[in-house]
């Protein structure tokens, strides 16, 4: 468990300073990434989508970048160590936007709404369906959002309040059914509205990897011994129509041993597993098994401390390597995660940004090809960037500032388009 000084600094971390951004230019790297788009959320009072068209090396090209208003308003939490409103990580979540095929959804943690995208091969710039949709009555301070391609699903993560997840139908290129979100799905997290943190909140709504269970991570607060945990949800034909799916309303919570305040998840491809992150030591790997005859099961099959870091949030999955990435918002770095049992498991390595950019720490990061995709909101002092790293040569190969499409602090979420 944390002591209160590894609890004092966890908050802390959310207030990382560091010194300036240079210009980086781009360099030869070893293979294309097979993403067309990469997008990322503006959070700001009036928020919006960034859309960034890719090369056909993977590179980020601003010149034909598009900035789509949600029609809704972005929001922060309110930082535990001061008492002001957080930055970076303004939402303590992972996925603030999520692609699903040709979808795109984004969070209102301002307004209390969703907004839907259509995307097109096209045109970089999402197109806006309709207007944003109201959660519920009881859910506030929307966070995190996940989408379900088969079973055409969107789901959100609340922190305001009691917190919780809603989930409601989607049809693509239409938007977010009429019959809208449904009751939410509480966890008596006890918060405000906005949420303080980064503790004892909701931090990552998403689908496993066969998209039968929707998953929910949650932070605990151990300094007054609030417990995290793993909520997990199954998803069946809705009762008389077979060809409508539904997300149950009741679930289960799970605590994995030796854990405190899980974040940033990624599902294992071809497997029931799921690499988490844990800001008390580093990341896990934990498998989930729902067909049991005793309910949900959930073990630890590897575990990776991460020596020195201070909030190890964020993860994703290479296709490249078949191994885990994760950052931390005070440590310009990626640490990499061995996802296989026997010795491809723990810290394979790290691949340090710092010599070559001056930002304070990366947070939401996305992987295509050899490429992983890593956003630094800065920290309003040191600008808003990405950074692109070839993770094969486990090398820096593109650096891009953020300030001319109104990218700042705020920023959140990070999703490609294919």
């Amino acid at each position: 468990m944390f002591s209160q000084a590894m609890m004092t600094k966890l908050v802390m971390a959310v207030g990382f300073l560091a010194g300036a951004v240079g210009a980086h230019p781009r360099t030869g790297h070893a293979g294309p990434a097979n993403a067309k788009t990469l997008y990322f959320l503006t959070n700001n009072a009036e928020n919006a989508v960034v859309a960034i068209p890719l090369d056909g090396s993977g590179m980020l090209s601003l010149k034909g970048s598009a900035v789509v208003k949600t029609a809704g308003a972005g929001a922060n939490g309110i930082s535990g160590a001061t008492n002001q409103s957080a930055m970076p990580d303004s939402l303590f979540s992972q996925a603030a936007l999520t692609v699903s095929d040709d979808s795109l959804f984004a969070v209102n943690p301002g307004s209390n709404t969703v907004t839907m995208f259509s995307l097109s091969s096209s045109s970089c710039a999402p197109v806006r369906l309709g207007s944003p949709v109201p959660l519920p009555a009881g859910a506030s301070f929307p966070v995190t959002v996940a989408a379900s391609a088969r079973h055409r699903l969107v789901c959100v993560g609340t922190s305001g309040g009691t917190g919780g997840v809603t989930c409601a139908p989607f049809t693509p290129g239409t938007g977010i059914s009429s019959v809208g979100f449904d009751a939410l799905r509480p966890f008596d997290l006890q918060q405000s509205t906005p949420p303080v943190g980064p503790t004892n909140t909701v931090s990552h709504v998403l689908f496993n990897a066969d998209e039968s269970l929707l998953l929910a991570t949650v932070k605990g607060n151990p300094a007054t011994n609030k417990t995290g945990f793993l909520a997990s949800f199954p998803i069946a034909a809705s009762q008389g129509q077979k060809s409508i799916m539904m997300v149950a309303q009741s679930g289960t919570k799970t605590t994995p041993p030796n854990t405190a305040v899980l974040f940033g998840s990624a599902p294992i491809p071809h497997s029931d597993s799921v690499l988490v992150t844990d800001a008390s030591f580093g990341a896990a790997v934990l498998s989930i098994d729902h067909t049991t005859t005793t309910g949900l099961v959930v073990a630890e099959k590897s575990r990776a401390v991460i020596a020195g870091q201070k909030a190890t949030c964020w993860a994703a999955i290479s296709p490249a390597t078949g191994t885990g990435f994760v950052t931390d918002v005070a440590r310009n770095l990626l640490v990499e995660i061995g996802l296989t049992d026997g010795a491809q498991t723990g810290v394979l390595g790290e691949i340090d940004l710092s010599p070559a950019t001056s930002d304070p720490g990366l947070i939401d990061l996305a992987a295509a090809g050899t490429l992983v995709y890593a956003l630094s909101p800065g920290n309003g002092t040191v600008g808003a960037a990405i950074s692109v790293v070839d993770v094969k040569m486990r090398k820096l190969v593109q650096h891009v500032e953020l300030a001319g499409v109104g990218a700042n602090g705020n920023a959140m979420g990070l999703a490609l388009g294919f």
